[in-house]
C-alpha cells in the first residue's frame, strides 16, 4: 500500500456498497462518503460500518486517493462524468453491474483527469457476518494491486482478471444474465401453474430436482423486490449480447418482465403478491428509496 493511511471514497454506499467499504475500513483504509441525498435508512448503515461522512462530493474527491463507484448501472456514467468535472486526479474503480462498453466509455470520461481507471465486478453476497464476496478487478497491474491491498486479509477477494478495461464488467453481466434470468423465469413459471391452479403441484415436480430455482420459491419476492436495479442489469446484458454478434431478445424481455416490479423496491411481498403484480392485477405503493437496506424475505407457501 501506498505510505500512510489510504483515504477511499464511495459513491454511493447502498447494502453491497456499505459492506465492502467496511472491510476496506477493517483493514485499515479511512473511507469517505457524502450523505447529501441519501435515505437515513443509508447514514445509519454508514455510520455502523465506520464509514466517514463529507459535506459535498467535491471534499471526498479532494480527500480521497481512491474512488469506489458502487451506484445503480443507470447513474454509472453520470456519477462517472460528475467525478470528472471535478479533476479528480486518483484511482477510479468502476464498480458497477455495466456492459463492457460502458466501461470503457466511463474510462475515456475520466481520462482527462483520472491517474487511472480499473474496472471492477462485485459477485456475491454483502460481506457481512461470515459471507464473503469477489470483488474482480481488471486494469493496469499496478493500480488493480492497490486495491487488492486496500482489501487485503478481508471478506472482500480481489482476482484479478487482466490488464483490460472491460473483462471484469464482461464476467459480471455474463453470470448476471444467467443468475438473475433464472429467476425471472421461476417466477413466470409459477404465475403460469399458479392461473391454472396446479403451483403446489409444480413446486412437487422441481424439489424432485436438486438445484433448482423453482424450489426455491422466495426468491420470486426477492426478485420483485430487487427489479428495480435487476432490470437495468438486464439492458446492460443485452446490450454486450449484441455486441457480441449475439441474439439480445431474451435480456430485453427480462428487463421489461421486471419492469412490473420496479415499484417493489424492497417491499415486503408474499409469493402470491409478488405473482399477481407481475400479472397486473396488484398495484404496488412506491416503496422505500432505492439506497435503502435489502430486507430479507422468508419461504413463502403457494397454497
Amino acid at each position: 500500500m501506498t505510505s500512510g493511511q489510504v483515504v477511499l471514497g464511495v459513491l454511493h454506499p447502498g447494502s453491497m456498497g456499505a459492506a465492502v467499504a467496511a472491510c476496506a475500513v477493517s483493514a485499515g483504509a479511512r473511507v469517505l462518503w457524502c450523505p447529501e441525498g441519501r435515505s437515513s435508512a443509508t447514514v445509519e448503515r454508514a455510520e455502523r460500518f465506520g464509514l466517514e461522512p463529507v459535506a459535498e462530493l467535491s471534499e471526498l474527491l479532494e480527500q480521497a486517493e481512491v474512488v469506489l463507484s458502487l451506484c445503480p448501472p443507470a447513474a454509472a456514467e453520470d456519477v462517472a462524468a460528475e467525478v470528472a468535472s471535478h479533476g479528480f486526479g486518483g484511482l477510479y474503480v468502476e464498480g458497477n453491474a455495466i456492459s463492457p462498453e460502458r466501461a470503457v466509455r466511463i474510462a475515456e470520461v475520466l481520462s482527462g483527469s483520472a491517474r487511472a481507471v480499473v474496472d471492477g465486478a462485485v459477485i456475491g453476497s454483502p460481506p457481512v457476518g461470515s459471507k464473503r464476496t469477489r470483488l474482480y478487478l481488471s486494469g493496469p497491474a499496478e493500480e488493480t494491486a492497490l486495491v487488492s491491498r486496500i482489501f487485503a486479509g478481508t471478506a472482500v477477494s480481489t482476482p484479478v482478471l487482466g490488464e483490460e478495461m472491460g473483462q471484469a464488467s464482461a464476467l459480471k453481466i455474463s453470470y448476471t444474465a444467467y443468475q438473475k434470468v433464472s429467476r425471472v423465469l421461476a417466477a413466470l413459471s409459477y404465475g403460469l401453474a399458479q392461473h391454472h391452479g396446479v403451483g403446489q403441484e409444480l413446486l412437487d415436480v422441481a424439489s424432485a430436482r436438486s438445484g433448482s430455482y423453482l424450489v426455491e420459491t422466495d426468491y420470486i419476492t426477492k426478485t420483485a423486490a430487487r427489479a428495480w436495479r435487476w432490470a437495468p442489469e438486464m439492458e446492460e446484458a443485452g446490450d454486450s449480447l449484441r455486441a457480441a454478434g449475439l441474439p439480445d431478445e431474451l435480456m430485453r424481455a427480462a428487463a421489461s418482465t421486471l419492469a412490473q416490479w420496479e415499484a417493489a423496491r424492497d417491499e415486503s411481498l408474499t409469493v402470491e403478491q409478488a405473482l399477481e403484480a407481475l400479472a397486473g392485477t396488484r398495484t404496488l405503493s412506491t416503496g422505500q428509496p432505492p439506497d435503502a437496506a435489502s430486507g430479507g424475505h422468508a419461504r413463502q407457501p403457494l397454497a
